[in-house]
């Protein structure tokens, strides 16, 4: 299953409050952001990184 552009990939709460506290809040708007700008975020782990990562290159897309 594909996910959308248009919305974040199910990630946990803590995850996806601190997206959406930092101004993310489609999966589009991450593609080319650093990894580790992310992985400062408080409730960003390894686990959701790694599902955002998946997510991104269902489109060819990733993480920068």
């Amino acid at each position: 299953m594909t996910s959308s552009l248009d919305t974040l990939p199910k990630i946990g709460a803590p995850a996806t409050r601190a997206l959406h506290g930092a101004g993310y809040t489609t999966l589009r708007q991450l593609a080319g952001v650093p990894r580790s700008e992310l992985a400062k975020l408080h409730g960003m782990g390894p686990k959701a990184l790694g599902l955002l990562q998946a997510a991104l290159e269902e489109h060819d897309l990733g993480l920068g």
